[in-house]
């Protein structure tokens, strides 16, 4: 982490509650950068075998301090927590994380506190609503947006052949990756690929194969599609943090589909809302600028076989694949947190 967000914020005089642009390039806290901050700050502090509501009240204290805002003696009501950073707290003792009365924000962060049995933080992980609902294995939650994905008699299509207005001037032909950037380090301007070029990069992977480890393991399945996807774009090594978008310094999400139904989750491809990173040379961008990598696949139950790849940006996602209409959460959500979620 390069930058001191903490002694930035604490100069600005800023409070929880004031209002700070996302992506900021001094004050706005990227989530990358917020987990290791928090885990930095606050593993090993103790005291907290107290009352929920007092230990509420200890925890984002000692979050205040460690952002290095100035922590108040109460806090207001708002939603979320952390007005200004657009984050809540939540402690977890057990893996069972509870959130009442609201529906997921797909943009919204969640810094989850694991506190052992003594009372001592162990470890802090801060993910999104969209990654949240992802972990939802009991159908509480359902997927909010839904696409359908049709394969034709071409197995590679380029939907759109040039990126977004917001995007197009940071783009750069024959930008060498390797060596310079990391796949899940924050896009730059320059280093990003025009998604024309990604495209021709990206068709290599028709044809190739990997060990199916089964319908119930989409996270291994999707871990070897994306290196071979960092292969074909330039990387020097692979790297995934599980993070949106998958590729985040290309701003590429991709996605392995071996039936029609594509699952958007909380994130609708054509939302022009803000997207949680660094600006890039001044220019926010956009859930709308990123780029979609669909592949399509069959499988034999041994090995999984890309058969079809399908390149667009987010606003251009549905003249391609049709959207089905989902429901809107709004009731107590009770997400079992995964064995290894704090691993």
């Amino acid at each position: 982490m390069d930058k001191d967000y903490r002694a930035a914020i604490s100069r600005s005089g800023k409070s929880i509650y004031d209002p700070i642009e996302i992506g900021d390039p001094e004050l706005w806290v990227p989530t990358p950068e917020l987990e290791i901050l928090l885990n930095s700050e606050l593993v090993g502090k103790g005291g907290l075998n107290v009352p929920i509501r007092t230990r509420s009240k200890i925890v984002k204290q000692m979050v205040c301090r460690a952002l290095g805002y100035p922590a108040p003696e109460g806090f207001k009501k708002t939603k979320p927590q952390f007005l200004g950073q657009d984050f809540d707290t939540y402690t977890q003792k057990a893996n069972n994380l509870q959130i009442w009365n609201e529906e997921l924000s797909p943009s919204r962060r969640y810094a989850l506190l694991r506190v052992s049995e003594n009372g001592v933080i162990t470890r802090v992980k801060v993910v999104n609503g969209e990654e949240l609902a992802q972990l939802d294995t009991t159908g509480t939650l359902t997927q909010k947006f839904q696409a359908r994905l049709i394969p034709r008699e071409a197995t590679e299509e380029l939907i759109v052949s040039e990126d977004t207005a917001v995007l197009s001037p940071h783009v750069r032909v024959g930008a060498r990756l390797a060596g310079n950037v990391s796949p899940v380090d924050h896009p730059a301007h320059g280093l990003l690929l025009p998604i024309a070029e990604v495209y021709d990069r990206l068709r290599g992977a028709i044809g190739r194969s990997f060990k199916d480890a089964g319908a119930d393991q989409e996270r291994n399945r999707g871990a070897a599609l994306h290196r071979i996807v960092c292969e074909l774009l330039g990387y020097a090594d692979y790297r995934d943090d599980g993070r949106f978008p998958d590729v985040r310094n290309q701003l590429l999400e991709v996605k392995l589909q071996t039936s029609p139904t594509i699952d958007l989750g909380l994130v609708c491809p054509n939302s022009e809302e803000l997207l949680d990173i660094p600006q890039i040379a001044g220019t926010q961008v956009r859930h709308c600028d990123v780029r979609y990598a669909l592949f399509y696949a069959r499988t034999d139950g041994k090995e999984v076989t890309l058969t079809h790849f399908y390149l667009t940006t987010g606003a251009s996602f549905f003249s391609r694949f049709p959207q089905f209409q989902g429901r809107v959460l709004n009731r107590k959500l009770q997400i079992p947190l995964p064995s290894d979620f704090f691993d």
